[in-house]
């Protein structure tokens, strides 16, 4: 067996802005596992947030040794955009291999089509408003948040969206002081939930103000050793592969965190449909899904993934798994 990475860039439609700085192309790195013929694949996008970079999560994947297991790559590499890549290939191999679909693999039933958040990014209330009225037909807009304007913002975009489900994601752009101020406006504009409202390492906050809308972790929940550093501060954890390390651990978290008494939130980074591919499986039954990132793109993989009036559809194996 062989393991090689591939660095590629798609552009994006729009630019995508939050509050820690904007993009116009998905930088995503490419885990290509290559076995008696057969090949499996898993993105992954490395995140500054968390020390990562093209190069240092490439540098990691060269280290592994080339017929690693998906058991011993849990050992060998930290949760993190490099053991996602990997994992996710490793479960595409084997699908190919045995003429199986992952689902099955992984004794899951088979997976139906779920619907997905559409992220506005962070703008001018103006922008804002005109892009909710814009995707006012779809079923749930995320709305990136993190700035003095956000009132502004939030209200804007209500306007332009009046009856559509809204969750807020700051990115731990606010205080406790601004959240509380926030709160009763979000509860007001109809809100479902905010997302990591604190950075992750003022959040201990969260258990000392008033919640009056659900508090989702994403920043403050990487995979099952968080849960315990959460409870009393948040009610909903936001699961995503490349802070997992892959479908393996995301899987594992979910149950967890479902036994915990969380809610559960299935997210992603700005990627493509090989991305989102097995993340899929994991949102089944979640209580929100937010697995966009094709949505934002001008340009996707072969076989993408299909988004529909259903919501968001399982992959073909051409794709992934």
């Amino acid at each position: 067996m062989s393991i090689r990475t591939i660095a590629e860039s798609f552009r994006l439609a729009e630019t995508f802005t939050i509050s820690r700085g904007s993009r116009d192309a998905a930088e995503v790195l490419t885990a290509v596992v290559t076995r008696d013929g057969k090949t499996g694949r898993g993105e992954c996008v490395p995140y500054k947030r968390y020390g990562e970079s093209m190069q240092s999560v490439a540098d990691q994947i060269a280290s592994l040794p080339a017929d690693i297991s998906r058991g011993a790559l849990q050992e060998a590499l930290a949760p993190g955009a490099a053991r996602n890549a990997v994992d996710c290939a490793l479960w595409d191999i084997e699908a190919k291999s045995t003429d199986r679909r992952v689902w099955e693999l992984a004794g899951l039933t088979p997976p139906g089509p779920v619907v997905t958040a559409y992220t506005l990014s962070l703008d001018t209330p103006e922008r804002m408003q005109a892009a909710a009225a814009k995707h006012a037909h779809r079923p749930l807009l995320k709305i990136k948040l993190g700035g003095e304007d956000d009132m502004a913002r939030l209200e804007a975009v209500r306007e332009g969206a009046p009856d559509t489900r809204i969750i807020v994601d700051a990115n731990e752009g606010w205080s406790a002081e601004v959240y509380s101020e926030l709160a009763p406006h979000l509860v007001r504009l109809g809100v479902a939930l905010v997302e990591q409202p604190l950075p992750a390492g003022d959040d201990d906050l969260l258990a000392e103000i008033e919640r009056p809308l659900p508090v989702c972790a994403d920043e403050s929940c990487h995979d099952r050793a968080s849960l315990t550093g959460l409870s009393g501060k948040y009610d909903m954890v936001n699961i995503k592969l490349d802070k997992t390390g892959g479908l393996t651990e995301a899987l594992a978290l979910r149950d967890e965190a479902r036994h915990a008494g969380f809610g559960v939130m299935v997210g992603c980074m700005v990627g493509t449909s090989l991305a989102m591919a097995p993340a899929v499986l994991v949102a089944q039954g979640a209580a929100v899904v937010d697995l966009d990132g094709p949505l934002l793109l001008a340009e996707d993989r072969a076989s993408p993934l299909d988004y529909d009036a259903e919501g968001l559809h399982p992959s073909r194996p051409e794709l992934w798994g």
